[in-house]
């Protein structure tokens, strides 16, 4: 079996971007750099990875904040935090920008998970799903944050429960740790799922970008 030697982080947009890959999505920015410095941050990080498509999320509160991303290039902008005390704010959001706007749902034992996760909520994360059906939301990133970052593998049951319960596509997120992992998420897709974010096992080099989209794309 041939050894993928773990990639430095500072390299990993351009090795995405060989791959192939239909859509980066950078470390979120912190909430208090202002829009231009994020703004200037993520061009310089585009012109390494070439042409690449970006998705982003991370202290995105208001509508102002949406319309400056997507005016620096980011392709779709995700609302997490916003979509749980704003929901609004996201209903705005698509029809400002039809097609744009994500839904980021992060969940814990099947409860809402925001402000970075340190917030726990009541709320199920079928509910705050289900709230958003006929907004226009072009898809949901739903993450199991038990799985997220420890290479355990993905949670195949919450995923296709989740996918099944609302009509908005799904992306899943959190444990993704081999193309065994890849395979499972892709057999959901007759269930809602349309795509799959894994990020430590391609910086470990656990995981063969170019194998990852192969896979896929299939």
């Amino acid at each position: 079996m041939k050894h993928h030697r773990p990639a430095r982080r500072g390299r990993q947009p351009r090795l995405i971007e060989r791959g192939r890959s239909t859509r980066l999505r950078p470390l979120q920015p912190r909430p208090n750099h202002s829009g231009k410095r994020r703004g200037d941050l993520l061009r310089r990080q585009g012109r390494l990875a070439g042409q690449g498509r970006y998705q982003l999320g991370g202290g995105i509160r208001d509508l102002k904040a949406v319309e400056t991303w997507l005016k620096a290039g980011i392709e779709r902008v995700v609302l997490g935090t916003a979509a749980l005390h704003d929901p609004a704010l996201v209903k705005s959001a698509c029809r400002a920008f039809p097609g744009r706007i994500a839904v980021g749902i992060d969940g814990r034992e099947g409860r809402v998970a925001v402000r970075g996760w340190v917030e726990q909520t009541d709320m199920t994360v079928l509910e705050l799903g289900q709230s958003f059906e006929d907004a226009g939301v072009a898809a949901i990133i739903f993450t199991d944050i038990s799985r997220d970052g420890v290479m355990a593998g993905v949670n195949i049951a919450a995923i296709k429960a989740f996918a099944k319960s609302v009509s908005t596509p799904v992306i899943a997120s959190g444990g993704v740790a081999s193309l065994d992992d890849l395979r499972a998420v892709k057999a959901l897709e007759q269930d809602g799922v349309i795509g799959v974010i894994a990020g430590r096992a391609f910086y470990d080099g656990q995981l063969d970008v170019g194998a990852a989209l192969k896979l896929v794309a299939a």
